[in-house]
């Protein structure tokens, strides 16, 4: 019964988040499944990038403070709208920048080398983008990267071990940077103990929260985390290039940023012109520039929706979809060498399952063709990341069934296996 599509059928019927899928744009009427890449469209997203334009169209200059989004108080307003989704107080959220400029400011405000403190330690399975950011920044403090950056490595080439994290915490690491959720097998890290661990060795410590916010939920002032950054186009649906987001916990207020600007600035200062400058006394100290106003537009509608949902619920329909999902491939797909690559317990997983084969490539572009639209991670990864606001169990078990029937057929042969320009 429960591979039968009518089941699949029942567990739509018995979700509470249903109705969120009628307010995105499905395109195609594809099976989208690669909502850890780049979330889709909303109604209220779209609606809200044309209600600020039009306060451009209206009030243009005095868009700044007049309407009913004033843009100088936008990256504020949707630091608060965000600030439940990391556990956080709402001064401590701002959004702003990009991942991997928010990860640049972090950096040069918090990695302070002294005596024999002058490490950096990270993952072997990060993101290129964070490891890339974290060797520059190595580099302009006059250390050598391949000795200053320290990488926690991985036993199984997808997981991380948390003693293993631990035990790289000596005396010469100055700052830690890890992921949350690793964007490959979609593993949770153990943050709360890794901060505590951390915090007694007196490392500061930050998180990359890209596959992470929106997906599941955090408590990072509980947990006394220094800072932590993400994107905002991922889970959090809002938009291709869309303004990142970053947290800076409380006990930092008050300090000058490594990388100040003109957004730095106290609101009450700001036009002041004066030359030194006052750091706003919350999160907002580390912006650099004007805020990107028509990107940070859609977030207005995609985390209105998240306040309506919850996070708990998010996060509980998504450990049901991916718990179903593995049920499925192991029941349908035992004879065709997948294996499932992401941990399997739900405080563990992420947002997405990490499916493991030979042909994974061919396998993708096969899914495509048949209007399933997966992720391919070089070489043999399929990630799979069924949304809780807009995937639907009976979604999942077509995917399956069409997925054994490319298998049975052979049809992915019909492409090279080789990835596209993106994967």
């Amino acid at each position: 019964m429960m591979y039968s599509r009518q089941y699949a059928q029942q567990l739509d019927q018995e979700d509470c988040l249903k109705h969120f899928r009628t307010e995105f744009y499905i395109p195609n009427d594809a099976i989208y499944v690669d909502g850890n890449s780049l979330g889709l469209l909303s109604k209220r997203a779209e609606h809200f990038v044309i209600e600020v334009m039009s306060d451009w169209k209206i009030h243009a200059i005095d868009g700044w403070t007049d309407g009913n989004y004033p843009w100088f108080y936008l990256a504020e307003k949707l630091g608060k709208m965000s600030a439940n989704l990391v556990g956080a107080k709402q001064k401590e959220v701002i959004i702003t920048g990009s991942t991997t400029t928010n990860l640049h400011q972090l950096t040069a405000s918090f990695y302070h080398p002294k005596g024999t403190r002058t490490k950096i330690l990270a993952d072997a399975l990060n993101f290129p983008s964070d490891i890339y950011a974290l060797k520059s920044q190595l580099v302009r403090n006059g250390f050598n990267p391949q000795t200053h950056l320290v990488q926690v490595p991985s036993t199984d080439g997808n997981t991380l071990k948390t003693e293993d994290i631990i035990d790289c915490m000596t005396n010469e690491i100055a700052l830690i940077v890890l992921p949350s959720v690793l964007y490959r097998s979609g593993q949770i890290l153990d943050m709360q103990r890794i901060t505590k661990e951390a915090r007694k060795r007196g490392i500061l410590i930050g998180f990359d929260l890209c596959h992470s916010i929106g997906a599941i939920p955090h408590s990072l002032s509980q947990w006394g985390a220094d800072f932590a950054f993400w994107c905002t186009y991922k889970h959090l649906n809002g938009g291709p290039g869309s303004v990142g987001g970053l947290y800076v916990n409380q006990n930092h207020f008050g300090k000058t940023p490594g990388l100040a600007g003109w957004f730095s600035s106290s609101k009450e200062k700001q036009f002041d012109m004066e030359h030194e400058l006052t750091p706003a006394n919350h999160a907002g100290a580390y912006q650099i520039g004007t805020p990107h106003v028509l990107s940070m537009a859609p977030l207005l509608g995609s985390l209105e929706m998240f306040e309506e949902a919850g996070i708990e619920n998010v996060r509980k329909k998504s450990l049901r979809l991916t718990a179903y999902l593995m049920d499925l491939i192991e029941s349908e797909l035992a004879s065709y060498s997948f294996s499932i690559a992401n941990p399997r317990q739900d405080h563990e997983r992420g947002g997405h399952v990490l499916l493991l084969h030979p042909e994974a490539a061919r396998i993708c572009k096969a899914l495509k063709a048949n209007g399933i639209i997966p992720d391919f991670r070089n070489p043999n990864g399929i990630r799979i990341a069924p949304v809780a606001l807009y995937n639907t169990f009976e979604e999942i078990w077509q995917m399956v069934q069409l997925l054994k029937n490319i298998m049975e057929k052979e049809s992915y042969k019909n492409y090279e296996n080789k990835r596209g320009v993106i994967a």
